[in-house]
C-alpha cells in the first residue's frame, strides 16, 4: 500500500471536460499522474463510485465547498479519482457541479488504484475492484499525509481533515 513519503504511481487517468456552449466537450484526455502533480499541491481524494450515495452527498461536495480555503492553504488543484470512465466521471462532475474546483479523474480500469493498493473488491455488490475511500496531500508528486477509510466508512477522508493539514 502506498504511505506518506511515496511517489504517486506511474499511470494514466482520463479526464473529460466541459467547455463553453451547449454540449461541447474535451476529451477523454489522458492525464499523467506524474507530470499532472510535478511541482504542485494536490488535494487528491479517490471513492468507490460516481452517482453512489455517500459520494455524492458528502464527499464531492465536501471538497467544492472547500475550495477557495484550499487555495487559501496553499493546494493547486484539487483530484477526485475513481473507477469509472471518463464519460460517467464527466457527467458526474456536471451533477455535482465541480466546474474548474475539482479535477474528476477516471481510473477505467482501475490501474492507479492497483498501483497504490488501496482497492475495495466489490464483486459480491456487482461493482467489481474500486478504490477504497482515502484522500492525500500530495506535494510535489509525493504522498505528504494519507487518510484511509476503513469498510463503510467516511471519517477522515473528508474535505475539513484534509484541509487541516493542509493548513498544518
Amino acid at each position: 500500500m502506498i504511505k506518506v513519503g511515496d511517489a504517486l504511481p506511474q499511470a494514466t487517468l482520463q479526464e473529460y471536460s466541459e467547455v463553453e456552449g451547449e454540449g461541447c466537450s474535451i476529451g477523454p484526455n489522458a492525464v499523467d499522474v506524474s507530470k499532472a502533480a510535478a511541482g504542485k499541491t494536490i488535494a487528491l481524494f479517490a471513492l468507490p463510485g460516481a452517482f453512489t450515495p455517500t459520494c455524492s452527498a458528502k464527499h464531492v461536495p465536501s471538497y467544492v465547498q472547500h475550495f477557495d480555503d484550499f487555495k487559501a492553504a496553499g493546494v493547486d488543484e484539487i483530484w477526485c479519482v475513481s473507477v469509472n470512465d471518463a464519460f460517467v466521471m464527466g457527467a458526474w462532475a456536471r451533477d455535482q457541479k465541480t466546474g474548474a474546483k475539482v479535477r474528476m479523474l477516471a481510473d477505467g480500469s482501475g490501474d492507479f488504484a492497483r498501483a497504490t493498493g488501496l482497492t475495495l473488491d466489490l464483486t459480491g455488490r456487482g461493482m467489481g475492484v474500486r478504490s477504497n475511500r482515502y484522500s492525500a496531500l500530495v506535494k510535489d508528486g509525493k504522498v505528504a499525509t494519507l487518510n484511509v477509510e476503513a469498510p463503510g466508512k467516511f471519517e477522515v477522508s473528508d474535505a475539513g481533515t484534509l484541509l487541516a493539514q493542509a493548513r498544518g
